[in-house]
């Protein structure tokens, strides 16, 4: 017969992403940042900077556990902005402006709950990329 093999199975998204992803918080006090907020239709990356456009946290819904599909959701979206708040908050951050680029589902949703966890937001940008006439069309299929 040999040896059964027991296979654990995890459900859902765990919670010990959201407490790793909480350790490494940048020892530097910044007021006024930026958040850049890029949703895709697979994706959602966070990225938090100083006003001289210097990286201080990044974060996406797939680095918090959320895999395939779900990565793009509004709620795995919503996680990642709480816990940019929660990390902009630790530092001593105040005040942000928002760069917001691309059309996923996620856009609004990391927003709100960013500006949930106390950090006044000054102003929402919108730098979706827009091609003015693209690539070459493809040629008119023959039936």
């Amino acid at each position: 017969m040999g040896k059964k093999r027991i296979i654990k199975k995890r459900g859902g998204s765990d919670t010990s992403g959201t407490s790793r992803a909480l350790t490494r918080v940048p020892k530097k006090k910044v007021a006024i940042g930026t958040l850049n907020v890029l949703a895709t239709f697979n994706n959602t990356l966070l990225t938090l900077s100083d006003t001289k456009g210097n990286t201080l946290i990044a974060a996406s819904s797939g680095a918090l556990g959320f895999k395939g599909s779900r990565k793009s959701t509004p709620f795995a979206a919503a996680k990642v902005g709480e816990i940019m708040g929660e990390k902009a908050g630790q530092m001593g951050m105040k005040d942000t402006s928002v760069i917001v680029r691309g059309v996923g589902a996620g856009r609004e949703s990391a927003i709100r709950a960013f500006a949930g966890k106390g950090i006044n937001i000054t102003s929402i940008i919108d730098r979706t990329p827009v091609p003015h006439n693209g690539p070459r069309p493809k040629k008119a299929r023959r039936v």
